[in-house]
């Protein structure tokens, strides 16, 4: 076990640049296993999460090599659909994104339940409803038995605009026969960054981007090259760390694009930056006060499907909101368990009341003072980095396994910005 010691209220200076993103890593990996050729992949995240997913790649008999740091080459020439280790499914959510590629390629996976962060119920039952409608079969008992002699394109409107769910059904519809719509599809970064991937490897995927995907079915896909995108989500937290150590920082090939719903939420805080070409330039004087609605109403800061806030946000946000001055109401309908944390930034002093599972009202700006802490899931434990970099004194944080899961040698990226930060073994 290991936790990190960290010594606040120094301000950032320096440059940084992100990793690829996790979450176009994920399925991108699970989408090698459509083609029987070779695929190599640069600039993906050495981060938990991936490895894991490589884990479950070998278990299916797929080559997986690493030809450079952060490059990786893949080959699917021979993949059988054996039984998953329910235990290396249950490190992380993504697992289930091996359905769609595997019913497409071999006509079958048994599959355990995923497992992922604790942040209340994640249901799967969208993934089931797409990859049934186009001509699977699937039954569960304590795992998922899915079999397909043929997947056969057809309309599919997802009950819900689910990323993962999205990413199997696109996966699963381009070596079906016959056209697909999917409706109601999400359009994050990473979703637009795989149906890119897969274009590059033969398939034919239209209105990328948009929340209606077309797809042409072919009969199989090439090998290829890709260079994944930057995780849009580790930017925003490099601008939420800069902003609460009054720090100074430039953030290389951020993709600021992928940041517009975010800017307009951080100006909200008092927090904005400047964009030179693909850096983000995060200055040291900023507002730091939490912009009323007219009238002087507390103002909302509310989730939702992309191209709105994104969820994975809320917890840095409510950190960022600690820092200042005013009153905000956080809203993330999304998932029962993201506000939990919220006692472990009270703890260090912060003014936060928990309404209910989902809402939460923030009092700034609060004076942080260090606490020994434990990372429940991977963003609310960059919050709590967040917070501990802000803060009087020393903190330590625990179980940081999780943070691993999605940011890679986030330790050493903070000290390269002046941070006092160690890991060390407990």
């Amino acid at each position: 076990m290991e936790q990190l010691i960290i010594e606040g209220q120094i301000p950032l200076r320096g440059e940084v640049t992100p990793s690829g993103n996790k979450n176009a890593a994920l399925p991108m990996l699970a989408a090698c296993v459509l083609t029987g050729e070779t695929v190599i992949l640069h600039n993906v995240p050495d981060i938990s999460d991936v490895h894991s997913m490589m884990d479950l790649l070998r278990q299916l008999g797929i080559a997986v090599e690493a030809v450079a740091p952060h490059s990786w080459k893949i080959r699917a020439a021979d993949v059988h659909p054996a039984d998953l280790d329910p235990e290396s499914c249950r490190r992380m959510r993504a697992s289930i994104l091996l359905a769609g590629p595997m019913l497409a390629r071999k006509g079958k996976i048994r599959l355990p339940v995923p497992g992922g962060d604790f942040i209340g119920r994640r249901r799967v039952d969208t993934h089931i409803l797409a990859l049934r409608s186009l001509g699977a079969e699937i039954s569960y008992r304590r795992m998922f038995d899915m079999k397909a002699d043929r997947l056969i394109g057809t309309d599919i409107l997802l009950d819900e605009a689910s990323v993962t769910a999205t990413e199997n059904a696109v996966m699963a519809s381009v070596l079906a026969k016959g056209h697909t719509i999917i409706r109601n599809a999400a359009s994050e970064p990473h979703v637009q960054d795989l149906c890119t991937f897969l274009n590059s490897l033969g398939a034919k995927i239209l209105h990328i981007g948009s929340n209606v995907l077309k797809i042409e079915g072919v009969k199989g896909l090439h090998g290829g090259e890709y260079t994944l995108g930057a995780d849009y989500l580790e930017v925003a937290s490099f601008i939420g760390a800069a902003a609460v150590t009054g720090g100074k920082i430039r953030i290389r090939n951020a993709q600021p694009e992928h940041l517009a719903m975010s800017r307009l939420v951080f100006r909200r805080l008092g927090v904005d930056w400047e964009v030179d070409g693909g850096d983000i330039l995060v200055s040291a004087n900023q507002k730091m006060s939490i912009e009323q609605d007219l009238g002087g109403a507390i103002p909302e800061i509310k989730t939702n499907v992309w191209p709105a806030f994104p969820t994975d946000l809320t917890s840095i946000a409510i950190t960022v909101a600690t820092q200042a001055q005013g009153t905000v109401l956080f809203h993330d309908w999304m998932f029962p368990g993201r506000m939990y944390f919220t006692d472990k930034l009270v703890s260090m002093g912060a003014r936060i009341i928990l309404c209910d599972p989902h809402r939460a009202i923030v009092q700034g700006k609060s004076e942080l003072a260090g606490e020994q802490l434990e990372s429940p899931d991977i963003r609310a434990g960059m919050s709590l980095i967040l917070a501990a970099l802000a803060a009087k004194g020393t903190s330590k944080i625990r179980n940081i396994s999780q943070i691993d899961r999605g940011y890679e040698r986030i330790h050493e990226k903070l000290q390269s910005l002046g941070a006092a930060i160690q890991r060390v073994a407990v």
